[in-house]
C-alpha cells in the first residue's frame, strides 16, 4: 500500500449540516480521535433536529462522559436505559459516571446488570472495584 492509499481526508465540517446520518458519523469519528467538544459541536444541532435519536443520544453520552460532564452524560444514559432496558454499553456507562461523582450505591445496580448480561470480564472487575470503593467509604466514615 503506497501513501496515498493510506492517506486518511481531514473529517469535513460544513455550516447548517442538516444530514442525522452525517452527524452521527463524523460526531462518532471526533470521539474515537479523542475530540468530544468538537462532537459537542455536531451533536448538539442534530439532537435538536431529533431529540429522540438514540444513536446520537448515545454519542452524546460518550461525549460527555469523556469530557467529565458526568450531570449530562447521566442525563442522556438514564434516557438511554429507560428506552432499551438492556443496552448493555449505557448501563455499564451510567455506572462508570455514577461511580465518577463516587455515587457507588446509585452506581452498582446498573454496573451489575451490565456484568450479568454481558458476563464480561472487565464488567465484573468493575463490580468489584465500586463494592471496594464503597466499603473503603464506610470505614472512613465509622
Amino acid at each position: 500500500m503506497d501513501e496515498m492509499e493510506r492517506y486518511e481526508a481531514p473529517k469535513m465540517i460544513f455550516p447548517g449540516q442538516r444530514d442525522l446520518a452525517g452527524a452521527y458519523r463524523v460526531a462518532w469519528g471526533l470521539l474515537h480521535d479523542d475530540a468530544p467538544a468538537e462532537a459537542l459541536e455536531i451533536l448538539e444541532p442534530a439532537l435538536e433536529a431529533e431529540p429522540d435519536n438514540v444513536g446520537l443520544r448515545s454519542l452524546r453520552a460518550w461525549a460527555f462522559f469523556r469530557r467529565a460532564q458526568l450531570d449530562k452524560a447521566i442525563a442522556d444514559l438514564r434516557f438511554l436505559v429507560e428506552a432499551d432496558p438492556t443496552d448493555v454499553w449505557a448501563r455499564h456507562t451510567l455506572g462508570r459516571a455514577y461511580e465518577r461523582k463516587s455515587a457507588y450505591t446509585d452506581a452498582l445496580p446498573h454496573l451489575r446488570i451490565a456484568a450479568v448480561m454481558s458476563g464480561d470480564a472487565a464488567h465484573e472487575r468493575a463490580v468489584a472495584r465500586v463494592l471496594h470503593l464503597q466499603d473503603q467509604l464506610a470505614q472512613r466514615v465509622n
